[in-house]
């Protein structure tokens, strides 16, 4: 079922493509979970601190990835919402041999440096063998990950966002199953819960390749299609490297975060690592919901549709604020019994140390809610460079902060908290700054 986002009430058509989005991702967020839980409760926190930074090393090492399919998936959705069918197909066909290209490099790199990239990390000594157990074994499957993302991305920009989430559903339930098979019954460790996570995944990039090819015509390349056309070579190269490098600044970013938390031992590792999971599962609906707003964007801008577009962010603002507003007092109402899901509860310091990290951010989901919002906008408008700017402004802010804040005796760790959303809030104020330009513009 493909969806034209060009017609129709703006509000109704934004959610109704971003909801099975919204839900794919949260299963697909039972990945890391689903490991962070059963880590946590049946191995331990030297564990659980093990999976939380190979989580954030692979979120960085993939966002490469999903960046690049992100990029295609804008120029896939302007040729979509343009009619031009031919250049649709003619884009697919180069973007897959060129981000596979890309991603072999990256898993090449991933397995040959493996060492030097725990120690930039600071994995403290205790918990390296479990670490660079677990990612080794992730690192198999960050192909599956690229064929997932990018079927995906191609789907979504012909408006078919449902069946990526049917396929992640299956996966994240077989996912838990072998969890629990590995983990629980069979005593793997972590390699257990890494082995998992691999086979879903292979299911997942399998399965949507299969019916992508078989089941929409409309994209589907034919022989006429399968040459590599300078013209579309450089239009992908601009949005796709472009998102990409955007990706890979606010995950590096994060990654240096991640090796100054792992700096204050492994009390303050499991706990930062249950609270990303918490924070993660919480704003990710906006996530995607920018996500979707970015195809909402693209479509409407291949179409001319200016006044839609218009119509649309104010929409996008309404959203976004009630949903943000929601879902902080539910995350700073019940912090602690959320941290007890994946956290001992006679691991009383790590449980504090969490609900001190989720009271401070998720007061403040709006503005990363914005943030994903100004994502989504610039990146349909063809303006990923703005992107770019964003990501820098927020992440580049919050890890000068945290190494800054976090050394001042009086605030230690604390400090890292903080430092996050006022990233956010600066970047969400450069945005809506660009935003006014762009009304004046229009």
């Amino acid at each position: 079922m493909l969806k034209d986002l060009t017609k129709g009430n703006e509000t109704r058509a934004i959610i109704s493509f971003a909801i099975p989005m919204i839900i794919g991702n949260l299963f697909q967020q039972l990945y890391n979970i689903a490991d962070t839980i059963i880590v946590g409760q049946f191995i331990g926190p030297s564990a659980l601190a093990a999976v939380g930074s190979a989580y954030t090393l692979m979120v960085f090492l993939t966002s490469i990835i999903l960046g690049l399919c992100m990029g295609s998936g804008v120029l896939f959705s302007m040729f979509y919402g343009a009619g031009e069918i031919h250049m649709l197909k003619s884009s697919i066909f180069t973007s897959l041999w060129f981000i596979g290209l890309i991603t072999g490099a990256i898993n090449i790199f991933s397995f040959v440096f493996i060492d030097e990239i725990l120690v930039f990390m600071r994995i403290p000594i205790d918990i390296l063998k479990d670490t660079k157990e677990y990612i080794k074994i992730i690192f198999y499957g960050i192909s599956f990950t690229f064929v997932y993302n990018y079927f995906a991305a191609v789907l979504r920009s012909v408006g078919n966002s449902v069946v990526p989430l049917i396929f992640l559903i299956i996966a994240a339930i077989i996912n838990i199953i072998l969890d629990i098979i590995f983990v629980v019954s069979l005593n793997m460790g972590v390699a257990g819960a890494a082995w998992a996570t691999i086979i879903a995944q292979c299911f997942s990039a399998i399965a949507i390749a299969i019916y992508s090819f078989i089941k929409i015509p409309e994209i589907r390349p034919q022989r006429k299609h399968m040459k590599f056309n300078s013209e579309i070579v450089k239009k992908i190269a601009n949005y796709s490297i472009l998102t990409s490098v955007q990706q890979s600044i606010m995950n590096f970013g994060i990654l240096m975060v991640q090796g100054l938390v792992n700096s204050f031992g492994v009390s303050v590792m499991a706990a930062f690592a249950a609270g990303v999971k918490i924070d993660s599962f919480a704003y990710m609906p906006v996530q995607d919901f920018g996500n979707a707003f970015s195809t909402f964007i693209a479509q409407n801008k291949g179409a001319n549709k200016l006044d839609r577009i218009r119509r649309g962010i104010v929409s996008a603002v309404k959203i976004i604020t009630i949903f943000c507003l929601l879902i902080s007092a539910i995350v700073v109402i019940f912090a602690r019994p959320l941290l007890g899901i994946f956290i001992k509860a006679e691991e009383v310091e790590i449980i504090n140390i969490g609900v001190q990290y989720l009271y401070i951010e998720a007061s403040f989901y709006c503005l990363i809610g914005y943030l994903f919002m100004f994502y989504g906008l610039y990146r349909g408008f063809g303006n990923v460079g703005m992107s770019i700017v964003l990501t820098i402004a927020s992440l580049g802010t919050r890890v000068v902060l945290a190494y800054v804040l976090s050394s001042i005796p009086s605030m230690g760790v604390i400090g890292i908290w903080w430092a996050i959303p006022i990233g956010w809030a600066l970047a969400d104020l450069i945005g809506y700054l660009k935003l006014k330009r762009i009304y004046i513009d229009y």
